[in-house]
């Protein structure tokens, strides 16, 4: 059901919209494929080493697919077929997905603010639908839309505009829309290109790219989070600083 909005505290800054990614931002999905893969290899019963070539072929989710089907392929040498290959990497780690505590607390923070909450994610639809359910995501955001389903990939503009018309507003206020992710080609770049504000999770690496920068850095999704909900929006002044689609408009 549509999630109700309450007026935002005065002690809190106006935030039209909060875009939030979903793999290694709201969910640790690597964690969550390498439990997938350590099934898998045991299913086809190969070596459990392997599990760390796999992990390093999936680069957190952004090789492609086909790519990583090739190199297992290959070094499984014919004995589990291209079809088997194929729907691990298609399951990926749906089922495998868990949500932290503190971050369904941070998310209820949003909610408590009155702020929209959208999940703006690149993947195959039934895959990161999938993951959301099963992280009970659903019931804590307002809505979500993924790259299959709305024809856009981060960084392109139009999916951050999805994001938008998923909880009817009429467009993207540049300036109190916010973008929280952890890949800066892809989460960061597109809200600079929009002229958003974002706050990257960094999880502990440095910030390495010279052509942009988000607004903010944190260390994961929960300081991210406050740093929009105590004030963030006053205190950086620059956005840049250097189905498939669910919600209240879908």
């Amino acid at each position: 059901m549509p999630i109700s909005h309450s007026p935002v505290p005065p002690s809190i800054p106006e935030v039209s919209l909060l875009a939030l990614d979903l793999d290694n931002t709201l969910i640790n999905r690597n964690a969550a494929f390498r439990s997938a893969a350590t099934v898998f290899l045991a299913e086809q019963r190969r070596s459990p080493v392997d599990v760390e070539m796999i992990m390093e072929l999936d680069r957190s989710g952004h090789a492609p697919r086909p790519v990583v089907a090739a190199a297992l392929a290959d070094r499984w040498e014919g004995a589990v077929s291209s079809d088997t290959i194929a729907e691990f990497l298609h399951r990926g780690p749906a089922a495998y997905v868990a949500l932290d505590e503190t971050v369904r607390r941070a998310l209820l923070a949003v909610r408590a603010a009155g702020v929209p909450c959208v999940i703006v994610t690149n993947g195959w639809t039934d895959q990161q639908e999938e993951k959301i359910r099963t992280a009970g995501l659903d019931s804590l955001v307002d809505g979500w839309v993924i790259s299959e389903s709305v024809g856009s990939r981060k960084p392109g503009p139009e999916i951050f505009h999805a994001a938008a018309a998923a909880v009817a507003l009429p467009a993207l206020d540049r300036a109190a829309t916010w973008m929280i992710g952890d890949a800066g080609h892809t989460d960061v770049l597109g809200a600079v290109n929009l002229g958003l504000r974002s706050v990257w999770v960094s999880g502990g690496r440095p910030w390495v790219e010279t052509s942009f920068r988000p607004t903010h850095i944190a260390v994961d999704v929960v300081e991210a989070i406050a740093h929009v909900l105590e004030g963030g929006a006053r205190r950086d002044s620059r956005p840049g600083g250097g189905s498939g689609v669910s919600g209240r408009g879908a």
